[in-house]
């Protein structure tokens, strides 16, 4: 299935202060995430942000923070997003059926989320270049997990041009200076 712009939801999970030195590959997973935050705007696909714990954690770093735009970040308790009752309600109030997530940890948040989500009926879609874990068999774990649920692995460059469609898309020129 292709993730269609009019059906799909970012959402980017607990990318903090306290969490991110502790991730492996931290920059790629935030320049993709950035990416992705800054072609859903282009584009008009709502987004979502999540903290866990953020007073221990902390906030969601600078570099997310600057390019989230009028994004609502929700803080959490619950690793699964979707067992929190406050980002529930947000999410289900976009109506929309695809779920492209991003962020931390891998194998812990982004993972709850997702089978929460694939529980409930969601088409959800992983964005395996701009998520990370601690290590490296953490993260090979998270995707086999995820795809033998249904869970489509994905890159960022992906679901940027699946988002567009087409090469005449008013935002393609825009998103092109993003990726190269």
């Amino acid at each position: 299935m292709l993730i269609r712009a009019h059906d799909s939801v970012l959402v980017v999970i607990d990318m903090q202060e306290r969490l991110v030195p502790a991730m492996m590959a931290p920059a790629r997973t935030i320049r993709n995430a950035r990416t992705l935050l800054q072609a859903a705007e282009k584009i008009g696909i709502p987004t979502l942000l999540t903290e866990q714990y953020p007073r221990g954690l902390g906030a969601t770093i600078p570099e997310i923070k600057s390019v989230a735009g009028t994004s609502e970040i929700l803080p959490k308790m619950h690793f699964s997003c979707m067992e929190d009752s406050g980002f529930a309600k947000a999410f289900k109030s976009l109506n929309r059926r695809q779920v492209v997530l991003t962020g931390m940890e891998a194998h812990i948040c982004v993972v709850q989320t997702a089978v929460g989500l694939v529980e409930e009926g969601f088409e959800v879609f992983f964005v395996s270049d701009a998520t990370a874990s601690r290590t490296l068999e953490n993260e090979a774990a998270c995707l086999v997990r995820l795809s033998a649920i249904g869970v489509s692995i994905v890159t960022t460059e992906m679901v940027i041009f699946e988002w567009l469609g087409n090469a005449s898309a008013d935002a393609f020129k825009d998103i092109l200076t993003l990726i190269k």
